[in-house]
């Protein structure tokens, strides 16, 4: 009995032994191929990940989306007047939704970096890139986040999901998700709406694939360098190729009007002035706005820029740093006293009249003669009025302001005004001038497609 246990005892550890050492030798493991990177969906652009980055899959969330057009928020098909940057856009709306027919839409969720006032990396992408989305629709529809259309903080504007489509057949999608899914936007309160969990699924999946505004590269489009120091001249003749640059010019400050400046430069050698508005918005303190007082000489250092809403260059992102007057970045004050030039001009030569000039190329190229003098100060004379035109939008800043078509032989020359007050206090309307013939004083302007005078003064008009 004892011999049989000793034996089933031996047996059985013999088995054990067999299971621990004597199996079969597992196959090594494959590693795993990395899938291959995921084809950007359209419309999902900007600076490419890095290859750790690119087995991730990348989400169209802009198309994940869908407007539910039955929701009970408030919603509205539109068209667009005016592109401001990526974040603003101007709709056409019925007067019905808003008085004056145009709703300043603010995009929700989204903060794109800037491309007017100042001027940010990665703003003008964004900006065009809104641009082009919408250029391109077919349809869009605007949607806020309640039953009413909520203004932001600044009361004058709206905040809204864009929705857009370039085909019928296809389906709404929403412009401020692509915004920051495609890296063009940072978060503004991305997280506290209806459409919260798939911004911050955007944002995030930006951030991984470091796309534009988180890709820590440089933006190619913004100029890092010092300010090009040039003349009015040079500036206004070949302003296309300063786009985005800062530049430095010196100019007589003619008009100050709606946190902008005119400035002006003669140039000897074609007997002529040039000039530049100049856009300072709510940049400087009180030592930088008294440098920009009408009549000053002054030293500006701003960023180029196309301005959407007037069709025209301009300058911004003015600087003035108190501690540090004599910083190369600051504006500057020379002289003190100056006055416009007023430029006594016929209508023929403001309409037809050409320049010959030399641009900073060596390259002679004739111009028209109102788009040199563009914001120069000019003085026209016996200007017979035959019609006028009041704004009488409600809404607008300009309520008031009007246009008068004038006569001089065979030509049409508009003078736009802003809103002027006589000596009385009281305002001055258009029929003071209808049927008068009338010399003005005021600034080369530009609106659409049509060169114009603009008058900033009641005392500027005289009745002959």
């Amino acid at each position: 009995m004892l011999k049989q246990i000793l034996t089933l005892l031996l047996a059985l550890l013999l088995t054990v032994g067999c299971l621990a050492g004597c199996g079969k030798t597992p196959e090594p493991t494959t590693p795993t191929t990395p899938s291959a990177p995921s084809t950007p969906t359209e419309g999902t652009e900007g600076t490419q990940p890095t290859e750790g980055e690119q087995s991730a899959e990348v989400i169209d969330y802009a198309a994940q989306v869908k407007l539910n057009e039955n929701s009970g928020t408030a919603q509205q098909k539109v068209t667009v007047k005016m592109y401001i940057d990526g974040d603003t856009t101007h709709f056409y709306v019925p007067s019905s939704v808003m008085p004056g027919g145009v709703l300043k839409g603010r995009y929700l969720a989204v903060n794109t970096p800037e491309s007017t006032g100042k001027i940010e990396e990665y703003g003008k992408k964004a900006s065009a890139f809104t641009k082009e989305k919408l250029s391109e629709a077919t349809s869009i529809i605007l949607e806020s986040e309640t039953a009413a259309w909520e203004a932001d903080s600044t009361g004058d504007r709206y905040l809204v999901w864009v929705w857009y489509k370039t085909a019928e057949s296809e389906d709404y999608r929403n412009l401020n998700i692509e915004l920051l899914q495609n890296g063009l936007a940072i978060a503004s309160s991305s997280a506290n709406n209806q459409y919260g969990d798939v911004c911050m699924a955007a944002i995030n999946q930006a951030k991984k694939q470091k796309l534009n505004v988180h890709s820590g590269q440089k933006d190619p489009d913004f100029f890092y360098g010092e300010a090009v120091e040039l003349t009015l001249k040079e500036l206004r003749s070949n302003v296309e190729k300063y786009d985005g640059m800062k530049v430095a010019f010196n100019g007589v400050v003619t008009v100050n009007d709606s946190n902008s400046v005119y400035v002006e430069d003669y140039d000897a050698e074609t007997d002529m002035y040039y000039g530049m508005s100049v856009y300072y918005g709510y940049n400087l303190n009180g030592k930088g706005l008294e440098i920009l007082n009408v009549g000053n000489e002054v030293r500006i250092v701003g960023s180029v820029q196309y301005y959407e809403a007037g069709g025209t260059y301009q300058v911004s992102d003015l600087n003035y740093r108190l501690m540090k007057p004599n910083d190369p970045g600051n504006i500057q004050k020379i002289s003190e006293g100056n006055k416009p030039a007023f430029v006594v001009t016929d209508a023929d030569k403001f309409l037809n009249g050409k320049v010959n000039i030399v641009n900073d190329e060596g390259e002679g190229i004739t111009a028209n003669y109102a788009a040199m003098a563009m914001s120069t100060s000019i003085q026209m004379n016996g200007l017979k009025v035959v019609d006028s035109y009041t704004t009488t939008d409600e809404e607008s800043s300009s309520k008031g302001a009007f246009t008068l078509t004038c006569k001089v032989g065979n030509h049409t020359v508009d003078v736009r005004t802003t809103v002027l007050v006589g000596k009385d206090g009281k305002l001055v309307t258009a029929d003071t001038y209808e049927g008068k013939t009338i010399n003005v004083k005021g600034i080369v302007d530009y609106y659409n497609g049509t060169y114009q005078i603009k008058v900033f003064s009641a005392d500027n008009i005289q009745i002959q």
